[in-house]
């Protein structure tokens, strides 16, 4: 399974501490962005690269990265089959994994420092969809609502 990471100039240093960690995770990694810190960027522009991968392949996992994390989970659950949580407690990743299949975790540098993270990643990564038959019906819900408004 491949992991994408992005981030804008806010959350630059945090991905860049999770990248490091994921790698010597033995994680496959893919870093869309920013390479180079940036302090005029915009996330929307990097955040789109990680939820078009997603889109494209649900099944893969992303980790997207800001200042708060939510204008991060905006731009990514604007593609269809992103299902975006952000994250600020162990319990609430794992819920959004449990529950609702999340497949983009997004972090805010501003709340949480490296080690947070690094459970907040580890939580998010190792923590699987229930597949329990109510929450299969609310996610085929979410992709009738997804179909009707984004067709």
């Amino acid at each position: 399974m491949k992991v994408y990471l992005a981030s804008d100039h806010a959350g630059f240093e945090l991905k860049n501490g999770i990248k490091k960690y994921l790698q010597s995770e033995g994680y496959d990694l893919e870093d869309l962005g920013n390479l180079a810190y940036n302090p005029e960027d915009d996330y929307p522009e990097f955040i789109s690269k990680a939820a078009e991968k997603i889109s494209v392949s649900p099944e893969e996992l992303a980790i997207v990265f800001g200042k708060s994390g939510a204008g991060e989970a905006m731009v990514a659950n604007k593609f269809k089959n992103v299902r975006c949580a952000q994250g600020f407690s162990r319990e609430n990743v794992r819920l959004a994994r449990e529950h609702n299949n999340a497949n983009v975790l997004s972090l805010g540098s501003l709340f949480i420092d490296l080690e947070t993270a690094k459970g907040l990643v580890d939580e998010f990564l190792k923590t699987a969809f229930s597949g329990e038959s109510r929450h299969i019906r609310r996610l085929e819900e979410i992709t009738k609502i997804e179909q009707k408004n984004y067709a």
